[in-house]
């Protein structure tokens, strides 16, 4: 996307009356940027991909614990889908960091979901190397100037809205962390080969509807299960430079063309 089109792209978001909601993921070559209906990528060398979210059928909206799995998994669609932002070897290791707590189905007890959580940590964090991690911090930054108006002042470096997010994935994996640790040892079902999977499941489904809570409320009680991802954003976003934060803003520019002109 040409920078002159990216400017008036910001500039008439800073204008508009009324902009979806933003959320994206940070790659180790760019930032993605997406909306309900929309996702863009823009990596570091300038190029920008566009694609469609999928769409959830209403009716899954008004079912509790099925519409946060659906909404998850929708949210993953530009990395998992074969035309996506990922490359095929990528897509296999974050489907490990998914699936990795049904490989310790041997382990007695909650060691098994522990050491199966362990892992997908780890490999979470070997995705989010490098530069990703400035990029992260760069996300956070266009979605917060999105949020505040500021998007062209970001743009010129003249604003520096926060890197830090109460919406970002980091937040959802430290309150999924425990919800799932729960959720094993309270398993009421005896073990089977499919327990861990349904476990996961079942635990991924409740920190949705927990998230939702979360992000509705403005009250201290819910408020206070962001801190620990709060506080572990220090470790997966670093301060972005301006053309790292200029990265996520073209992915931004383009989710919003589309959008602007719906």
């Amino acid at each position: 996307m040409p920078e002159g089109a990216a400017i008036d792209l910001l500039r008439r978001g800073d204008a508009a009356f009324a902009l979806p909601k933003l959320g994206g993921m940070a790659r180790p070559n760019g930032v993605v940027i997406v909306s309900e209906r929309y996702w863009a990528f823009a990596d570091t060398d300038g190029n920008v991909r566009e694609g469609r979210m999928p769409r959830t059928p209403e009716a899954f909206n008004r079912i509790p614990l099925a519409r946060g799995l659906v909404r998850l998994a929708a949210s993953l669609s530009p990395i998992f889908r074969r035309t996506g932002v990922a490359p095929r070897r990528e897509r296999w290791l974050l489907l490990a960091a998914l699936v990795a707590p049904a490989a310790f189905i041997a382990f007695p007890g909650a060691w098994g979901t522990f050491a199966g959580l362990a892992l997908t940590i780890a490999l979470l964090f070997m995705l989010l190397r490098g530069r990703a991690l400035h990029l992260h911090g760069a996300e956070h930054r266009a979605i917060a100037a999105v949020e505040e108006r500021r998007l062209a002042s970001t743009w010129e470096g003249a604003a520096k809205p926060t890197r830090f997010s109460r919406r970002c994935g980091t937040n959802f994996a430290a309150l999924a962390l425990p919800v799932t640790l729960v959720a094993d040892t309270l398993w009421p079902l005896g073990t089977a080969i499919y327990t861990p999977l349904a476990v996961m499941a079942v635990s991924l489904a409740l920190s949705m509807e927990v998230w939702r809570m979360v992000q509705r409320s403005s009250h201290r009680f819910w408020q206070s299960f962001l801190l620990p991802g709060l506080v572990l954003q220090r470790v997966t976003t670093r301060e972005p430079r301006l053309d790292e934060t200029r990265v996520a803003l073209v992915a931004v520019a383009s989710v919003l063309r589309r959008e602007l002109a719906a």
